[in-house]
């Protein structure tokens, strides 16, 4: 098959280019030539900006077009109705994000949508983000009626993550030491391999799959207990946990999702989202790869990167971590006494 993927050479795209290749297809990329420029150079590469003119797309055919980074609806349109008449299917990574009540469990493709608050705006925030999927989402399913592709991935992991979330334990339970675990260990956690999600849209095109779909993962019941004792029989069996709750956590200021990836505190309402419905995905093919490989290949290319605690996006520092678990461990010896 011919696939034009806008983007292509940051994380997700990264992965759906090598799944392509690897299963024998051409790939042309379009995107501005600023992000990993001198990745795939055996692959054909247009150089354009998305929101700006698109002639050099015309007078080609492609059998799929695949969007990695579509985050403004009006963008959206622009290539959508432009590539409508120049491939056969347009496949959109959207976000579970798109969904209005994460107080839900067990969300699946029919939930109620998020809705945008100033529908002028195009800035992306954390408030934004999601219900400005939703409208390119409808952009694409306009342009391309009955020929689209929607993915909503949930937390997507693995080589190549630019956001430190995931990352950060892997990383962490390697260093050793006390580790400090959030909240309650029967807590579900979700997150799909970003290599599963490339490999579910390659399959997906060539079977020509329309409709939408939440991508995230695993097809069981996960834990965070389960996940750290993952990475820890993984990494480093030496490892200790010290479970800290919810509110001492609140009362030390230590964050949820950024600060503590993949912990929600329970009263925050938002447990939804770690705990989605994906049984249309698996229907249609989606494979998991196993944790421990995930949980490895990732802390082994995080080590390749040498980055300075300071440097990363997200998770606890250790110091801080140090603090707080002094501060616990007080606690703790004051209502034994």
């Amino acid at each position: 098959m011919d696939i034009l993927i806008i983007g292509g050479t940051k994380f997700i795209g990264i992965h759906i280019v090598e799944e392509l290749l690897g299963k024998g297809h051409k790939v042309t990329l379009f995107n501005r030539g600023q992000t990993n420029a001198d990745f795939f150079p055996s692959v054909e590469k247009i150089a354009g900006d998305r929101e700006g003119d698109l002639s050099m797309l015309k007078g080609r055919h492609w059998d799929a077009v695949i969007d990695t980074c579509g985050y403004v609806p009006r963008v959206v349109r622009h290539s959508a109705t432009t590539l409508a008449s120049l491939t056969d299917l347009y496949v959109f990574v959207s976000t579970i994000s798109v969904y209005k009540d994460f107080s839900i469990q067990n969300i699946d493709e029919t939930a109620e949508l998020s809705v945008l608050k100033d529908p002028t705006t195009e800035e992306v925030t954390g408030e934004s983000y999601g219900p400005l999927k939703v409208l390119c989402e409808q952009e694409v399913i306009e342009a391309f009626p009955g020929r689209s592709l929607i993915v909503r991935p949930g937390l997507i992991v693995g080589p190549h993550d630019p956001t430190d979330r995931f990352t950060y334990w892997p990383m962490r339970i390697a260093a050793g030491g006390n580790v400090l675990a959030p909240g309650k260990k029967d807590a579900q956690v979700q997150f799909i391999d970003a290599r599963d999600l490339a490999t579910y849209i390659v399959t997906s095109v060539e079977k020509k799959v329309v409709g939408t779909y939440n991508v995230t993962g695993p097809d069981e019941l996960l834990t965070l207990e389960r996940f750290l004792l993952t990475c820890k029989t993984a990494l480093n069996k030496e490892t200790e946990f010290t479970w800290v709750d919810d509110k001492f956590l609140e009362e030390n200021n230590v964050g949820f999702w950024m600060e503590l990836p993949l912990y929600i505190p329970k009263e925050k309402g938002l447990s939804g989202m770690l705990s989605v419905n994906i049984k249309k995905a698996l229907q249609t093919g989606l494979s998991i790869t196993p944790l421990e490989k995930t949980i490895i290949d990732t802390f082994q290319w995080d080590q390749s990167r040498q980055l300075l605690e300071t440097e990363r996006k997200a998770g606890l520092s250790f110091a801080k971590e140090k603090e707080v678990l002094t501060k616990f461990k007080e606690l703790l010896n004051k209502l034994e006494s």
